[in-house]
């Protein structure tokens, strides 16, 4: 059980204002192998999760999009191409290694014209109001603290007609795969950490962490309380994954 001076890393119970702290220190510790990571964890499956994604965005040309946690530039690099030499994208981290080693990434592709960065944190965007046509964040609400505060922060920057769209790992739908799923992420996935990333404890909290995020239905009502509407999620690989989709009206 929580209170409002503590929340949960993984499956641990920790004072509030440490949990960024920690946060910091898994990603500082991955960031260099995180690409590497997600295909052995995903078994390149994460690839296409994140072009669904991309689609349900529905981005334009010339749009203005915010990628939240956007890690290492894969939903950046991907929103380059839809948004064109008139739009722009925001490739945003609270993590600065992850921050770095995503901008050296897009770099060495060459993509540069219409890419921005900024370390921010999600729960108090620097951004002003109605700035975005999107704002997705992939892979990294349930690393944050507050997400009530993150999911009403991104609806802020939203410009009207804008949507939120959140990629993250979420709740299997059928028993079967909910069981196999548990056995790979807390029996393997932290052996593989400890052989490629040598780093089996941060393995070990991202498995935590996504067995602590809200269900799919929880979402989004979290969505909705932050002022979005029309809301609703897609399921992908029976749920291990979801897509969620509000919008700003």
């Amino acid at each position: 059980m929580t209170n409002e001076n503590t929340t949960h890393f993984g499956f641990k119970q920790v004072r509030t204002e440490e949990k960024v702290r920690m946060v910091r220190g898994v990603f500082d510790a991955v960031a260099d192998k995180y690409d590497l990571m997600n295909d052995l964890m995903s078994l390149g499956i994460h690839r296409i999760w994140k072009r669904i994604a991309v689609q349900l965005a529905n981005v334009r040309s010339g749009d203005q999009v915010l990628d939240l946690a956007g890690g290492t530039g894969d939903l950046t690099s991907l929103f380059e191409k839809r948004v064109g030499k008139k739009g722009q994208v925001v490739l945003a981290d609270i993590n600065s290694e992850m921050l770095r080693t995503g901008r050296n990434r897009l770099i060495d592709k060459g993509l540069t014209g219409n890419i921005r960065y900024a370390q921010v944190n999600a729960e108090c965007l620097p951004f002003a109001d109605n700035t975005f046509d999107c704002v997705c964040i992939g892979f990294g609400l349930r690393n944050v603290t507050d997400k009530d505060a993150a999911l009403r922060s991104m609806h802020r920057v939203l410009k009207p007609g804008g949507r939120v769209i959140v990629l993250e790992f979420s709740h299997p739908t059928d028993k079967l795969t909910e069981k196999v799923y548990d056995f790979y992420s807390f029996k393997l996935l932290p052996k593989i950490g400890a052989v490629v990333a040598k780093d089996e404890d941060s393995y070990r909290y991202l498995a935590e962490s996504i067995r602590m995020h809200p269900k799919q239905e929880e979402l989004k009502k979290m969505m909705e309380n932050a002022g979005l509407e029309r809301c609703e999620y897609f399921n992908m690989t029976q749920g291990i994954v979801a897509v969620h989709r509000g919008y700003k009206i």
